[in-house]
């Protein structure tokens, strides 16, 4: 996908997919998802609003945190976690 209208820091995109196994290339695919989920992180950061997009990458449901700087999305982690999952099948009612 590679869009100039995401970016990330390259050591954070390393470490991610040492933690996770996700890269941030891979990771911009969730918002391609038509039935995505957005919302607002509640509990991080007290100078700039940031938010998770949980959506469908594949085989798994994503979750990526991300925050909007000058225009971009800016990627900040990813992972296929398992609170992002039970979001996403909630909000789009499947049942499992």
């Amino acid at each position: 996908m590679s869009d100039s209208n995401f970016e990330w820091d390259a050591n954070k995109n390393r470490l991610n997919q040492r933690k996770h196994g996700i890269s941030f290339e891979l990771a911009q695919f969730v918002f391609l998802d038509p039935r995505r989920v957005i919302a607002r992180d509640l509990f991080h950061s007290g100078y700039e609003q940031r938010y998770y997009c949980i959506g469908q990458v594949g085989d798994g449901i994503m979750t990526v945190r991300f925050t909007y700087r000058d225009a971009k999305v800016r990627i900040i982690g990813a992972g296929y976690w398992r609170k992002g999952k039970v979001i996403y099948e909630r909000e789009n009612k499947i049942h499992q």
